[in-house]
């Protein structure tokens, strides 16, 4: 008995260690931004980069409201001229000069208190031109062909993109990389960062994927690998894409705990990736989305994610190719359009903005642009404005940390579905995105934008317990589940119906039905059970009138809301966020009116009535006390005169600020 009692007691400490260290680690992550001032991206074109101008181009920064620079190893500006004879001069490749100059960088920002992050590699998919063949990416069919890495700061010298499904082949890089890169004087000073997923997706292989693969499912899978993205081999490539997850995640969980054991944060995106992507970036310390290569709802995934997690900061690679592939309006960019963008990303769950971005300038110039991003630069038409929109989106992105994301109900992510699909219509596709897996097009129904539910998957519905009716995942509890999909995970149904038994509400728009080749004979059986509840709806609307809406009324904006233990924060972003697509439109910003846009808000079991003024370009914070007073927080933005964007626009004046 009092062995028994012992065990007991050693389990619940062991317990609340973990807690503590969970919750110790995702404060550090939210101290690492604790400015709340935005990051930019600064790119260090591959050349001989000297002491003095770190100096200036760090104050400079500065001094225009940024509150650190993630640093970014990519090729000689000499490549873009495709010229492959004349070597520019430059620190070689994670040698000794190369990690003194960048030591000296990350002395210099934090002397100053700015932060400064790490890109863990040159260019982005991993690999430079250490990686050894047999450790480089590969497909199926095909065993002379590895992925080249060749715009990387090693320019002309061509390397290998690491197979990033061998743990083994990332630990060997990983280990050059930490050796090269300065060790943080404090743990978690710095985070290093992996950007979206540019590894060749179709036919992805590795060693012994054939062996892994007969385990999980018991049946050969080359036989199907030539054809396996047609139409009649969807059940095939959902069990490829089932086990080619697992490793993917395993890549990024193994990601984050060799930066958390040298001493650094992880910080990344995940899209594009070839897995159920909530789980991966579940298991970053900052998941990271990015805008305007994927739509601002896509945020809502990662921020989705980021909250199931318990996971404070949830930043964005933001302004991207805003105006179109690679950009448009270089040095000519509207403020207003950007702050449109930001407005999108923060109705969206994002409450830290990186920049896209900033390159390494010399003697005080501004010659270079860097081609996929706005021009962060002292000739640029965004200089003037920089400082004040920096300070907007400081204050904005202060208030969307506090207290956690509140919802009622979750909505399942249709991860089966996107696997049984393989690939996109022909229409959407880009040229380095084909896969439904990627699920850049999936968003919430319009109606239920006035609930702002959060994305739920199988990997966080399996951390969840029912009781009393009420879903508890981590520190949220929902009141329902919203499911709409064509198919579903056996092992996720299961857990659905006992949850269904247990008492929450849920609707599902369709039966699902089994994805995969391999079926289960209890599917039809556990469908027939859960349908007969009580509590499990086929009518959406006999659902909703179970679900408390947070804001009602006509035309809501975008929003997202936050939660203390006393208040609620509601974010909401202009209404012409709502038309945000890529690419922008120049000017898209535009407009002359204000507009009144009555709703009603639900807080603490009281409906609010409220008047939503949204003058010209402006969106709307709101604080709504527990007795029901609601007080708007000043976040007006001045943008420049409209009379002026309009002149622009119609050609009669040049949109530049010197």
């Amino acid at each position: 008995m009092k062995r028994s009692l012992l065990i007991t007691i050693i389990i619940i400490c062991f317990c609340i260690f973990n807690s503590c260290q969970e919750k110790k680690d995702q404060d550090q992550a939210a101290k690492h931004y604790q400015s709340c001032k935005p990051w930019t991206r600064w790119w260090w074109f591959a050349s001989e980069i000297n002491k003095e101008d770190v100096v200036k181009n760090l104050k400079w920064l500065k001094e225009q409201g940024f509150g650190g620079v993630e640093i970014a190893w990519i090729y000689p500006l000499n490549r873009m001229v495709k010229d492959t004879i004349n070597y520019t001069p430059r620190q070689k490749w994670l040698s000794s000069e190369w990690s003194e100059i960048v030591a000296y960088t990350s002395s210099v920002a934090d002397s100053i208190g700015m932060g400064c992050d790490f890109t863990f590699g040159t260019l982005w998919p991993f690999g430079d031109s250490k990686v050894p063949f047999h450790e480089a990416a590969m497909r199926f069919g095909d065993s002379l062909w590895r992925q080249e890495i060749t715009a990387s700061w090693e320019y002309p010298v061509k390397g290998y993109v690491i197979d990033h499904l061998n743990i083994t082949a990332f630990r060997h890089y990983s280990d050059r990389l930490l050796n090269a890169l300065p060790k943080p004087k404090i743990p978690y000073k710095n985070a290093c960062f992996i950007d979206s997923w540019e590894v060749e997706t179709k036919g992805l292989w590795t060693p012994g994927f054939d062996l892994l693969f007969l385990k999980e499912f018991g049946y050969d899978i080359k036989p199907y690998m030539k054809n396996l993205y047609l139409p009649e081999n969807a059940s095939y490539y959902y069990d490829y894409m089932k086990l080619l997850s697992k490793l993917v995640i395993a890549f990024y969980k193994e990601f984050d705990s060799v930066l958390n054991k040298n001493g650094y944060l992880s910080r990344g995106q995940c899209s594009g990736a070839p897995c159920d992507i909530m789980t991966a970036y579940s298991m970053l310390d900052i998941p990271e989305t990015e805008a305007l290569l994927f739509e601002t709802y896509f945020s809502r995934i990662v921020a989705s994610a980021a909250t199931l997690s318990n996971k404070k900061i949830i930043s964005s690679e933001t302004f991207t190719c805003l105006y179109g592939w690679p950009r448009d309006f270089i040095r000519e960019e509207n403020i207003a359009d950007l702050k449109l963008l930001a407005d999108g990303l923060f109705a969206n769950g994002v409450n830290q903005i990186i920049w896209h971005g900033k390159a390494f300038t010399y003697h005080d110039t501004d010659t270079t642009p860097f081609y996929a991003s706005v021009h962060v630069g002292k000739s640029g038409a965004l200089s003037p404005f920089l400082k004040s929109f920096n300070s907007y989106l400081t204050k904005v992105s202060s208030v969307m940390r506090l207290g956690r994301t509140f919802s009622n109900f979750a909505i399942y992510l249709p991860v089966e579905d996107s696997w049984m699909k393989a690939e996109m219509p022909k229409e959407k596709q880009f040229k380095w995105a084909w896969g439904e897996y990627e699920l850049r097009y999936t968003k919430i129904p319009e109606k239920l934008s006035a609930y702002n539910p959060i994305w739920i998957n199988g990997h966080f519905l399996n951390q969840c317990f029912v009781k009393y009716g009420l879903m508890y995942c981590n520190d949220h509890i929902f009141k329902g589940l919203y499911i709409d999909c064509q198919y579903m995970d056996y092992n996720y149904l299961k857990k659905i119906t006992e949850f269904a038994k247990k008492g929450l509400n849920i609707y599902f728009k369709a039966w699902p039905k089994e994805p995969g080749h391999i079926s289960h004979i209890e599917y039809n059986l556990l469908i027939h059970e859960i349908k007969h509840l009580r509590n499990v709806f086929s009518e959406e609307n006999d659902f909703l009138s179970k679900m408390p809406v947070i804001v009602s009324g006509k035309q809501i904006p975008e929003y997202w809301c936050r939660q203390t233990s006393n208040e609620m924060y509601i974010f909401f972003a202009n209404p012409k966020s709502k038309n945000i697509s890529f690419p922008m439109g120049y000017g898209q910003s535009f407009c002359k009116k204000t507009l009144n846009v009555p709703v009603e808000i639900l807080y603490d079991k009281k409906k609010l009535a409220y008047h939503l003024i949204f003058k010209p370009y402006q969106s709307i914070l709101l604080k709504i006390s527990r007795n029901g007073i609601i007080k708007q927080i000043d976040i007006n933005y001045n943008v420049p005169d409209p009379k002026v964007i309009q002149r622009v626009l119609t050609g009669k004046e040049k949109w530049f600020v010197q």
